[in-house]
């Protein structure tokens, strides 16, 4: 028989929680192993074809030191493609250029409803790749020189739950950015750790769940 080849969110879920990852074969057996977090697959700006910058992006020229978690207040889609990930990340783009008046998306990264990464403000996922700097965004006041901001589809503070496959690749987004720049888990907050905002909703009251998945999948 043979069997299904895992898809991509499956096989970086896998790596990313920690968990066994299952070698298929064409018999149908298959050895579990322990695994690493992998490197998550990440949309850039030229896969969802998003609008060039206003201005030049500015690099912050240090590593961040925490990361911020949002939500967009975007529809709750049971949309789950990759197709609707890329238009939430041009809406939330057009938000941010059109009505705040930035210069690109304010957000490092954006995690879809259906478990797909975007990069959001240019140069984000470039930076990230080398780890040694990141670009100075705009999604939480005071902190856009010392975090990396990764915005979740969908509204979440009306008691409404993220669905496993945002969490889990939130959980591998959040490893690797940990990884890739040195920060602890523990230095992972919400957007309303620092404002007057509603912002995660109950993604802020899973911010200890979320530490701890993040810090058990790096090992």
């Amino acid at each position: 028989m043979i069997l299904p080849q895992p898809s991509r969110r499956h096989v970086l879920l896998a790596g990313a929680g920690g968990l066994a990852a299952v070698a298929l074969s064409g018999t149908g057996t298959g050895t579990a192993h322990a695994s690493e977090a992998v490197t998550p697959d990440i949309d850039g700006t030229a896969q969802w074809k998003a609008r060039a910058p206003q201005s030049p992006v500015t690099l912050v020229g240090k590593r961040p030191t925490k990361i911020i978690v949002h939500h967009t207040v975007s529809d709750n889609t049971s949309d789950v493609s990759r197709a609707q990930a890329h238009r939430h990340a041009h809406w939330v783009q057009d938000l941010h250029m059109d009505q705040n008046g930035w210069s690109d998306t304010g957000y490092h990264f954006l995690v879809s409803r259906g478990g797909w990464i975007t990069e959001g403000r240019h140069r984000s996922l470039s930076t990230l790749q080398s780890g040694n700097d990141f670009v100075m965004a705009a999604h939480t006041s005071g902190q856009n020189d010392q975090a990396i901001g990764i915005a979740n589809e969908g509204a979440y503070h009306d008691g409404a739950q993220p669905p496993r496959a945002q969490w889990e690749v939130l959980v591998a987004i959040c490893a690797y950015v940990c990884e890739q720049y040195a920060i602890a888990p523990s230095s992972i907050y919400g957007h309303k750790d620092f404002g007057d905002t509603l912002c995660p909703g109950v993604l802020h009251d899973k911010l200890p769940q979320l530490r701890s998945e993040v810090a058990a999948s790096m090992g």
